[in-house]
């Protein structure tokens, strides 16, 4: 297998990514990946690693940064825009279908955490993408209105949007607006918030399990403001007759979320439950990631297939 960094436009934008393709030889065209990381991660974290092990079973596969994030452009640093996350995913299948190896018409998307649900805001937008698969989903929106586990007091979200506007006004002032800070700085501080996945999102991103310098620690204070009217999930049933599948670990927090897009679709679905997984196991952990990764290669396998 090969990793060759590559770059494309999304609206303006450049973007990185990392394209990988199978060392095996192939009797004609490939059919090819569009991997979204989760929402703070990079390309060198979780969808690096699908991205690669997809690679492996014989898909090209693309793994790349989020606009405003890790090393493709976009000011200001650490933006979460939904609508411009949904067009990253656009804009990569566009480069896919620039590739001699590649069969435009054998094109999927795999989502991880937020990219779950910005992949399939995309698949119901676009066309091109003939199957879509989610691991860990999670919609960004959802989250921080409502919480990991969707029992937020409402109270909580309104105190942020009320940052976000000041940080707007400050900028407009030229006065430095500051960030919202991610992570608290122990192991400790983030069960006091989160409880278990409060821990687990810490210690992947913030300890030697997946830390990674680029992966963002702090959002710009507008993100929050964009996802209070963004809902990801509102494509879901133009995906149509295409497939789609959902990978969850049974012990995520999070996994509302992923029934609540399933019960939205109205094609050929599948939810494939994880024994044993939480949300974030299924990031980096061998004994959760070779099932997902043999459900996906199942399901692309099926779906991407040529035309007769």
């Amino acid at each position: 297998m090969a990793r060759t960094n590559v770059t494309f436009d999304s609206a303006g934008i450049r973007i990185a990514a990392h394209l990988f393709t199978p060392d095996t030889p192939a009797s004609g065209l490939r059919p090819a990946l569009v991997v979204g990381h989760p929402g703070t991660g990079v390309k060198e974290q979780t969808s690096g690693t699908y991205a690669q092990f997809m690679a492996e079973r014989g898909f090209v596969t693309l793994a790349f940064d989020a606009a405003y994030q890790g090393e493709s452009g976009g000011l200001p640093r650490g933006l979460e825009d939904p609508a411009q996350r949904v067009e990253d995913f656009k804009a990569a299948i566009s480069y896919l279908t620039t590739l001699d190896e590649v069969d435009p018409d054998r094109i999927g998307l795999l989502g991880i955490c937020a990219s779950g649900s910005y992949s399939l805001a995309a698949t119901g937008g676009d066309h091109r993408v003939k199957a879509v698969a989610t691991v860990s989903t999670a919609e960004p929106a959802r989250q921080f209105r409502l919480g990991a586990d969707g029992t937020q007091d409402p109270a909580v979200f309104q105190t942020l949007l009320a940052a976000a506007a000041q940080a707007r006004s400050a900028a407009a002032r030229g006065e430095d607006a500051g960030a919202m800070t991610m992570f608290p700085e122990t192991a400790e501080q983030a069960g006091a918030l989160g409880g278990e996945h409060g821990i687990e999102g810490f210690e992947y991103y913030c300890t030697p399990r997946g830390l990674h310098e680029r992966s963002a620690k702090t959002l710009a204070w507008e993100s929050i403001d964009r996802m209070a009217s963004n809902d990801a999930f509102h494509a879901v049933p133009l995906i149509g007759p295409r497939p789609l599948l959902q990978i969850i670990g049974e012990r995520a927090v999070t996994a509302w979320m992923a029934v609540e897009a399933h019960q939205r679709a109205t094609g050929p679905k599948e939810i494939h439950w994880i024994k044993g997984a939480s949300h974030v196991d299924l990031y980096d952990k061998k004994e959760y990631i070779d099932p997902a990764v043999d459900k996906l290669t199942d399901f692309f396998t099926t779906h991407l297939t040529p035309a007769s």
